[in-house]
């Protein structure tokens, strides 16, 4: 499993693993794949570099990226104190007396109850000087194209800009903008996703641009990479499926309970998470935000602000019934506890089983 990715990168395996853990995403770079790290959860710069730095230091000298949360279009965003001011009292109340319900503690007197300002896109720009403070190979949007002065900034520092996209022609903007590599993100991934399947979305999008196309989306399985290669991809873009690895200590065990607990149907789709489409495990938190009486989810970054500390809350709990996490469908495949190099051989082996397999067809 190499493709042309491989050499541009340094890389083993065209095999990105996109996490906000930075154990995971070293072990998935130690393995020969491409470890991302999701910057989002940091909200001080100093967290973030000492995380990196923890990389460069645990890696083997492999290469890794980041990937950011940010904007094409700088917004016009005072601080967390005046956007809170934007949220109404009504949605305030709903989260609290829905924490109530739920049977979800306060947080511990005296924690900090800001929660995750990653959101941000001061804060995202912010990552971005970090990450380049270190031997990053790789930075990644979440929300597509970042502004053209940071894709000119990072690739000043000789290092490609990868973007995620639903449909084609957000594939070609990001290509105009000047993006290196295009993450075509299917229906069926987790966290931020558009409505389009990953068998239909990736050759589209191959067909739409000449730059190198991952596919992501419900991948958990050197079939379904097989898969992703013979539809054109030049490698594959996993996120879902690192959530439980022996490596992924975030939060506690009731979110891995929940998750080796689900089926591909336990997901759903909705704006609760930070305003946008994101796919997220189905628990009474997200059926409260679905039922009647529930307001409708706020513009990012607002709706993020509105229930930051709620998922602060949730996480703290043993509940498996109330998390609040963003997975994809192939939750359905996520059934045991391994360590990331298993996950990884395993995949290896499937799809040079696959691969034979197929030349055998007539």
């Amino acid at each position: 499993m190499r493709t042309s990715l491989c050499d541009q990168l340094g890389i083993e395996h065209p095999v990105f693993g996109f996490t906000p853990s930075e154990h995971v995403a070293a072990a998935i770079s130690r393995a020969g794949g491409l470890g991302v790290l999701g910057c989002v959860r940091f909200n001080d710069a100093e967290d973030l570099d000492r995380a990196l730095t923890w990389m460069d230091e645990n890696t083997d000298g492999k290469p890794y990226g980041v990937d950011i949360v940010m904007p094409a279009k700088v917004p016009a965003e005072g601080t967390q104190v005046d956007l809170s001011k934007l949220i109404p009292q009504g949605h305030k109340d709903f989260v609290q007396q829905t924490l109530l319900k739920l049977g979800v503690p306060p947080l511990p007197e005296g924690e900090d109850s800001q929660g995750v300002l990653g959101w941000l896109h001061s804060v995202a720009r912010s990552h971005v000087d970090v990450a380049l403070e270190h031997p990053i190979r790789l930075i990644a949007n979440a929300l597509g194209s970042p502004p053209a002065d940071v894709i000119e900034r990072v690739h000043a520092a000789g290092v490609p800009v990868a973007a995620l996209a639903g449909k084609a022609e957000h594939a070609r903007r990001h290509v105009e903008n000047g993006v290196d590599i295009v993450v075509a993100q299917g229906y069926e991934a987790g966290g931020h996703t558009g409505e389009v399947a990953t068998m239909v979305l990736v050759p589209e999008i191959v067909d739409a641009v000449e730059v190198p196309v991952l596919a992501a989306g419900g991948i958990g399985s050197g079939r379904q990479a097989a898969a992703a290669m013979a539809l054109g991809a030049s490698g594959v873009w996993m996120g879902s499926y690192w959530l439980t690895t022996t490596e992924y200590t975030l939060g506690n065990s009731s979110t891995q309970q929940a998750l080796l607990a689900a089926g591909s149907s336990d997901t759903v789709r909705t704006r609760i998470y930070t305003g946008k489409p994101a796919r997220l495990l189905k628990t009474r938190w997200t059926e409260a935000w679905a039922a009647e009486e529930a307001p409708q989810p706020l513009p990012m970054p607002l709706q993020n602000l509105l229930v930051s500390e709620a998922h602060l809350r949730i996480a703290r709990t043993d509940d498996p019934s109330v998390v609040s996490m963003p997975v994809g469908q192939v939750v359905g495949r996520m059934n045991e506890v391994r360590p990331v190099a298993e996950v990884l051989a395993e995949l290896l082996r499937e799809f040079d089983e696959t691969v034979e397999r197929l030349t055998k067809l007539r």
